[in-house]
């Protein structure tokens, strides 16, 4: 069922809405996303770029000769990965307001994939408000619990 669903970056000057018609997303694994991320892999929702509507626009990085990233200058936050010459482009899915709706579907770019990052459980867990530097922090600055 399609709904529009609205995200950005983390300090709210890069803004968009989409329309979203399914829950599937995938993981890309490949050099290029470890290195424009810093991270192991990134969940990317495909949408069509007609839509997605940017309603507080963000910076464009060419990432290689053929695609190019949006992100905000100001906060670092990487929003999605698109082909310049393709109807298509992914957002990132912690971009979305609320990305509990998607669901990984499959995996991307496996000749680099770093499989003892994929299966996580049995590994100790801790919540943010748990660890008491980050609560005393926050705390101190803003009153109230890490969100």
């Amino acid at each position: 069922m399609a709904e529009f669903m609205e995200g950005g970056c983390a300090c709210g000057r890069v803004r968009f809405r989409a329309r979203v018609d399914n829950d599937e997303a995938y993981l890309c694994h490949c050099r290029m996303c470890q290195r424009a991320t810093g991270s192991v892999s990134i969940a990317f929702k495909g949408m069509k770029k007609a839509d997605v509507v940017w309603t507080k626009g963000p910076d464009w990085y060419q990432s290689s000769p053929i695609a190019q990233r949006p992100f905000c200058r100001d906060c670092g936050t990487s929003l999605g990965f698109a082909f310049p010459d393709s109807d298509t482009m992914d957002l990132t899915v912690a971009a979305f307001d609320d990305p509990a709706r998607f669901v990984p579907t499959r995996h991307f770019g496996v000749e680099s994939m770093h499989r003892a990052w994929l299966n996580t459980d049995g590994l100790p867990e801790m919540r943010s408000e748990d660890n008491p530097e980050v609560a005393e922090r926050w705390a101190r600055v803003t009153n109230d619990r890490p969100a």
